[in-house]
């Protein structure tokens, strides 16, 4: 067991490095972000990384001859089953929520057209 420290210095790591907070101030970090915001700004936007002409086909061609080209296709139906059964849930339930405020917002409707034509017809009068 070590001996505890007296010392009011910051705590080093066993690979001898002193943590960030520890080592800087509030102005030196506030220094230190706006210098690492600059950099980044500066840096070249790098082109979209795009799969290798042909990685798709290679990819498959692989598990076919691997034996797992039907568990792969297996996979792939029961992927576009789960979403079209979403699909078709999801539109479901919109279309009942839809129906559902749609009988209220005509009764409403109807109520103030009620309403403003027996405002209309005392004013008339």
């Amino acid at each position: 067991m070590n001996p505890p420290s007296h010392n009011a210095g910051p705590v080093r790591q066993p690979d001898g490095l002193v943590p960030w907070r520890a080592r800087t101030s509030g102005a030196a970090r506030d220094v230190d972000l706006d210098r690492l915001l600059r950099a980044a700004a500066q840096a070249k936007d790098d082109a979209p990384v795009e799969m290798p002409l042909g990685f798709d086909t290679r990819v498959i061609a692989l598990s076919r001859r691997n034996g797992n080209g039907a568990a792969f296709g297996a996979l792939l139906r029961r992927v576009a089953l789960a979403a079209a059964a979403v699909i078709v849930l999801a539109t479901a339930g919109a279309w009942l929520e839809f129906d559902r405020n749609d009988d209220t917002i005509v009764a409403a409707g109807n109520e103030f057209a009620i309403a403003d034509s027996a405002i209309q017809d005392e004013v008339a009068q």
